[in-house]
Parts: structure tokens; sequence; C-alpha cells
């Protein structure tokens, strides 16, 4: 009698599980359009995100433009789970807001916290899957009373192939990062990557930093505001409006700072992109890897 029970409930957990794997995941949320000005929308959106937990880790005007913003936020629980999954699972740890001022009004967008998770905590998610759900839902009741729309945009792809995502055959994984300096101890990494930021090497600007110290992990939100190969070049040509996906990142990890691969990162962040597109933008890659690398010497 048991065993006839048991085996229904496996097969109904099994097909819930497959279902959420098929499940289409949009990069980004829009949440729709503000009356308000950029920065009294910044404001209502800071509050809103306070209101459910959440700390505000930084900010900052895209390409150097006072009408793109990036608002960076996080909270202990989403904090606590990624430094559970090695190998750059801090990285999910940072979650961001993309503010678009066209006129009067303001277009509020989030980066989709599902989907930074499928594809960053990748095959982990399932063991923290109650807390992330949790997580991601927070974002979604602190954000909709902002605006009338709350549907995502940027293309779509399923949990499944968020977890092995490459763009084309031959390009790298979230496992094929770049790694830029093996350092003599995690301190001298946290050392030399601030004094560097701190002096704006290479146009850089530090947007947000997460250090911890017992867990010897650090990631850094780094703005590239290079004239002719930063924010400005390249975002204009891929879409403006995927400004959640900046900025960048560094991760330090024990004594090695590595960055993930520009053209999975990019590729991850604007899954319609064509080929064609993408070959526009063809040197943004290795743009970002030499000045992350200076940032490192």
């Amino acid at each position: 009698m048991k065993k006839s029970i048991l085996i229904p409930l496996f097969l109904l957990v099994l097909l819930v599980s497959t279902n959420l794997s098929a499940q289409e995941l949009n990069p980004y949320i829009l949440v729709g359009e503000s009356p308000n000005t950029i920065e009294v929308t910044q404001q209502k959106v800071t509050d809103a995100l306070k209101a459910s937990g959440f700390e505000i880790l930084g900010d900052y005007s895209v390409e150097n433009n006072q009408t793109l913003k990036v608002i960076v936020y996080s909270r202990k629980d989403l904090q606590e789970i990624t430094l559970k999954v090695k190998e750059r699972g801090a990285l999910a740890a940072a979650l961001k807001v993309g503010l678009k001022s066209d006129g009067p009004g303001t277009t509020i967008s989030y980066l989709n916290p599902e989907y930074l998770f499928q594809a960053y905590l990748r095959n982990a998610y399932d063991s923290h899957s109650v807390g992330l759900e949790k997580i991601s839902s927070d974002v979604k009741a602190a954000m909709s009373p902002l605006g009338n729309k709350n549907t995502g945009f940027g293309g779509s792809l399923t949990a499944e192939d968020l977890r092995e995502y490459h763009y084309k055959i031959m390009m790298p994984y979230f496992t094929d990062p770049v790694e830029l300096k093996e350092f003599t101890s995690f301190e001298e990494g946290i050392k030399t990557i601030e004094n560097n930021l701190k002096s704006q090497k290479g146009a850089t600007q530090l947007v947000y930093s997460l250090k911890f110290s017992d867990d010897k992990v650090a990631v850094f939100g780094i703005a590239f505001l290079d004239e002719e190969k930063g924010e400005k070049k390249f975002l204009p040509i891929i879409g403006e409006d995927h400004l959640a996906a900046m900025p960048y990142e560094i991760i330090l990890e024990g004594k090695t700072a590595t960055m993930l691969h520009g053209r999975y990162r990019l590729a991850l962040h604007w899954p319609e992109l064509t080929m064609g597109t993408f070959m526009k933008i063809r040197n943004t890659p290795g743009d970002f890897k030499d000045v992350f690398e200076a940032l490192c010497e």
C-alpha cells in the first residue's frame, strides 16, 4: 500500500522538477514607466528595496550618462547562499535595477534574479531553491507596485539551458573564466585592486564591493567609462535597455582574481544578439580583459 502511494508522489515531484527546468526565463523584467524624474524614481526604488530588507550596495550613471542609472542591491540571506557555491557563486549575490529616462518620465527594469541564479549557481540552485525562490519573490513584490507592466523581455532561455549556457559552439561557458592574476594572498589582492580602483586606473570606477574576509571572497562591480572602449562604445550597439546587466565584475577567491569571459557574460545578458551585432563589439571582451588585468597589477 505504501509503495503504491510513494511511486505516484515520486512521479509528481519528478514532473514538477521537469516543468521548472523547462520553464522559459527572461533576463529582465520591465516594471513600467514612472512619471517621475530619474532622481525621484531612484529614491522610490531604493525605498521599496530597503522595505523588503535589501541593502543598496551602490549606484552609478552608466556610460557617464545621467539619463542611464543602475542601482545594485543585495541581502544577507542571498549572500549566505551564494557563498556556499564555490567557483564564482558569489557573483550572484549582487542584483541590479536599471533606470532609463527618455523624457519627463523614467523606465524601470531589473535583472531577473531567477535568470541570474540559474546561470551562475547552476546545479547548486537545487539545494537552495526555497531560499532563492523567496528572494526572487521578494524582489518582485518590492518592484511590482512601481509600474504597471511587470513583463519579461530581452529573450528567453530555460533553466536547463542557462545552467550550461554558451553563445555558440566553441564559445566559453561559465566554467571558463579569465584568470587575471594569482596574488601572494587574499589581502594583497584586495589592496591592489582597491588601490587601482581608487585611482580610477583605465577609466574605471568602483560601483560596489562585497568582501567576505572569513571566506576569502570579494566581488568588485566596476564601471568601464573609457570614451573609446568602454560602455559608451558597446552598449548603444547591443542595447541600452539591458543596462541592468552592468556593471561588470572581478571576483577574488582566495589568492586568485578572475572575471567571466566577455563572450560568455555579454552574450548571457544579451541572449538575442545576432552574430552580426556581436561582431560589431568583437573587441569588447578583450578590452575588458585588458583593463581588469591592469587593475590587478
